[in-house]
């Protein structure tokens, strides 16, 4: 089987924040025991396997928007907190449903999520870049 490298790295780069941050929220946070974050961490691996090289291909896109001061921290980080949470809200949403919960709990659980997915952004979107490097792909360039 053939992987390009941008598609291993994006696999790589949202597969370990995943289960470093995950892990981190889920047993300091939500209270969740270190077996039971362990479980939820592997079972998250398949998902972060499909949507891994779409959410890169889609970063690059969104990063590449001809908007004032794209350049600048503050309009990248910007930029990297759009490209998460537009990207990553819809799928949560459709997780969670399919685990049973009501329209109203989908809404309730993704509007808490925009909150730790603002601070997670930005982070991830550099953490993404990061592995691209190390795996040969050159970081997005801000033209």
């Amino acid at each position: 089987m053939f992987f390009k490298r941008e598609a291993l790295a994006d696999i790589f780069a949202l597969i370990t924040f995943g289960l470093v941050v995950g892990m981190f929220v889920e047993v300091f946070i939500a209270g969740l025991t270190l077996d039971q974050s362990v479980q939820s961490r592997l079972m998250s691996i398949p998902v972060n396997l499909l949507i891994a090289r779409p959410y890169g291909i889609y970063r690059d896109w969104i990063m590449n928007w001809n908007i004032p001061g794209r350049q600048g921290f503050v309009g990248s980080t910007f930029l990297d907190i759009l490209a998460y949470i537009s990207f990553q809200i819809p799928v949560y949403a459709v997780l969670v449903f399919v685990t049973g919960a009501g329209i109203e709990q989908v809404i309730t659980a993704c509007v808490g999520q925009i909150g730790a997915m603002v601070v997670m952004g930005r982070p991830f979107g550099l953490w993404m870049q990061v592995c691209r490097h190390w795996f040969g792909r050159p970081v997005v360039r801000m033209a």
